[in-house]
């Protein structure tokens, strides 16, 4: 038979990232006050390389140019 599940607006349960982003904000960024978004935006950047150095795994970033 058919079985139909209906699932929230929202699940941060079924999407992946968002465990990753919990433990960059709990772990890597937490307690940090930043004067400009920019500055966010390097300790984001900073606090993902940590979090691969330390888990082994590799990491790329990429910049797409909007011109």
């Amino acid at each position: 038979g058919l079985f139909l599940f209906w699932l929230p607006p929202y699940c941060s349960e079924m999407n992946r990232i968002e465990e990753q982003w919990h433990q960059l904000k709990t772990h890597e960024i937490a307690g940090r006050m930043f004067e400009h978004e920019v500055d966010l935006a390097d300790a984001i950047i900073e606090g993902m390389q940590a979090r691969s150095s330390r888990g082994n795994y590799s990491l790329e970033r990429f910049i797409f140019n909007s011109s």
